[in-house]
């Protein structure tokens, strides 16, 4: 195995430091997020690799953001009125979802042909044809000093998810979806699951709830 200390890796060329560090936390989750600009009227659509779950009770998602050192149209949005789309990418449109984040001059959703929809009144845009989406509202806004990312925490207020692919359990399956995942900044992939454990416990042996194939 090659090695790479930290100063290896601080004294690399900045393009091979930025790809390298972003494949070593393996595959990521790809959403589109959706937002508005309540002056100009213009929407926004910006690929995100850095969603993670955060909490089931109340049900909340955190979003990092790069450091706000140029214009961050979705950050800004965000920061402004509070509301924005999560929404899953499937192989039908990722191609255009990574032309989302060229800087384009109006809005990502007339640029790359993508459709805005809106649900229920909530004012952000989703994706018309994303299988899962979201619709959350900022709850706090966190400030990393270590390396002056943002860190958006948000209240998942609505989701609407493709009925076949969802369980009695709650279980979500994303193979049944179509989800596209990103390795790096730039690479994506289906999944193709291997199983579903039951819940690990030191007095029970490992169990296969199902597995790749399974109805």
């Amino acid at each position: 195995m090659k090695h790479f200390s930290k100063k290896a890796i601080l004294d690399a060329d900045k393009n091979f430091r930025r790809d390298f560090v972003n494949c070593l936390s393996g595959y990521k989750s790809l959403n589109l997020i959706g937002t508005f600009n309540e002056e100009t009227g213009e929407t926004n659509l910006a690929p995100f690799s850095q969603v993670f779950h955060i909490g089931a009770s109340p049900p909340l998602v955190g979003v990092l953001f790069r450091p706000p050192t140029g214009e961050r149209h979705s950050l800004g949005n965000i920061v402004h009125n509070g509301d924005f789309t999560l929404n899953h990418v499937t192989e039908s449109f990722y191609k255009e979802a990574h032309h989302c984040g060229a800087r384009w001059p109006n809005s990502e959703f007339k640029a790359t042909g993508l459709k805005e929809e809106y649900k229920d009144g909530f004012p952000a845009p989703y994706v018309a044809g994303s299988p899962l989406q979201v619709g959350c509202t900022m709850e706090e806004q966190v400030r990393l000093s270590v390396n002056n990312t943002v860190l958006i925490i948000a209240n998942i207020e609505h989701v609407y998810v493709q009925e076949n692919a969802l369980g009695e359990d709650g279980f979500i399956d994303l193979q049944a979806l179509g989800t596209v995942t990103v390795s790096g900044l730039d690479s994506y992939h289906l999944g193709q699951k291997l199983a579903r454990l039951a819940y690990p416990k030191p007095d029970q042996p490992i169990r296969v709830i199902s597995s790749d194939g399974d109805e």
